[in-house]
């Protein structure tokens, strides 16, 4: 009965503006709404409000929706998102808050995490919370965000970043990214994975932004590298070498090191890294195998460059991941440290 009474669900507040994408404001429900306890007891509670009391929000397309909340919900938030909004007004011109906008904010308490989708960004931006720090936004934002906020560490090839208590994500899908990253930060990559499947979305994405920047067309006759990844994925515990992967696909390593790129957005070493390390952490949280045979199973070959890795991605040591996901254990507690995407 103790455990029964100590328990309480995240409580993810999402801030509507007007003029918001409805798209974008669902995906924090979507995602967060999905994942239980081995109790069945939902992990996160989400509520939406607005900078007003309760009532109409306007959205870009031709309907308004009813928000149930005004802005003392944000005072409640363990977690505040701020998803993309056509309408931000000065925010968007000037970088400056608007005195309805900044009074909302000053409920959020001190601790409290953020992230933004897409231009969501600019309200934090012009809160003051990415002074210093590294941002993503839309990639055909990201350098009028540079612009209006030059102390801003904009990267534009990055589907989100996690900066531990600020996290921010590129447009629209990149949102699902993010929230699903969040689900895996706070509870582990089972977690996680079994919210993408039930979404009907992978667990994470490869590459960054540039795979989709307006390029011409390639010409549909020529070869790609999905038969090298999926062979790559089934030897992960191998030492794999780059023409290996190109011999595949009948290419020179020149060719298929610009294809890769071309098509993932990532090279592949870095590709290879992104998938071992989530090879890892499955097997951190769901075996008993000891930190090297782990090392060896993800292909990292020995401890200590899995931790290096491990240390790399996502702050943490490979044991002090385990203790933290390791089903049956504080599931509550996250990972932090600034994550790229598809990492």
């Amino acid at each position: 009965m103790a455990s029964e009474r100590a328990f309480r669900p995240h409580r993810v507040v999402v801030l509507a503006l007007d003029g918001l994408l409805p798209f974008e404001l669902g995906i924090p429900h979507r995602i967060f709404g999905r994942p239980k306890d081995a109790e069945r007891r939902h992990l996160y509670e989400v509520i939406t409000c607005s900078v007003r009391p309760p009532g109409p929000v306007e959205t870009n397309a031709d309907f308004a929706i009813h928000v149930p909340n005004g802005p003392e919900a944000l005072a409640t938030a363990d977690t505040v998102i701020v998803p993309a909004s056509y309408e931000l007004g000065p925010v968007y011109e000037e970088g400056a808050l608007t005195d309805e906008l900044a009074a909302a904010l000053a409920h959020i308490r001190p601790g409290t995490r953020f992230a933004s989708i897409c231009t969501g960004v600019y309200v934090l931006a012009a809160a003051g919370l990415l002074d210093g720090r590294p941002a993503t936004t839309h990639w055909a934002d990201a350098e009028r965000l540079q612009r209006l906020f030059p102390r801003v560490r904009v990267d534009a090839d990055v589907l989100f970043i996690d900066d531990g208590d600020v996290l921010t994500s590129a447009g629209v899908a990149a949102g699902i990214d993010l929230c699903l990253h969040m689900v895996r930060r706070d509870h582990g990559t089972a977690v996680a994975n079994e919210v993408a499947r039930r979404t009907v979305v992978p667990p994470h994405r490869d590459g960054g932004q540039a795979q989709f920047i307006h390029r011409p067309v390639p010409d549909p006759q020529l070869a790609t590298t999905t038969a090298a990844r999926a062979w790559a994925l089934g030897r992960l515990h191998e030492p794999i070498q780059l023409r290996d992967m190109a011999e595949q696909e009948a290419m020179s390593v020149r060719t298929f090191t610009r294809r890769f790129r071309e098509e993932v957005g990532v090279s592949p070493g870095q590709w290879l890294t992104q998938q071992r390390v989530e090879r890892a952490r499955h097997l951190l949280e769901s075996t008993g195998l000891t930190v090297d045979q782990v090392a060896r199973d993800a292909g990292f070959g020995t401890a200590q460059s899995m931790r290096q890795h491990l240390q790399a991605a996502l702050g943490v040591t490979p044991t002090s991941y385990r203790r933290t996901f390791r089903a049956g254990g504080d599931s509550g507690v996250g990972v932090n440290g600034r994550m790229r995407s598809g990492t």
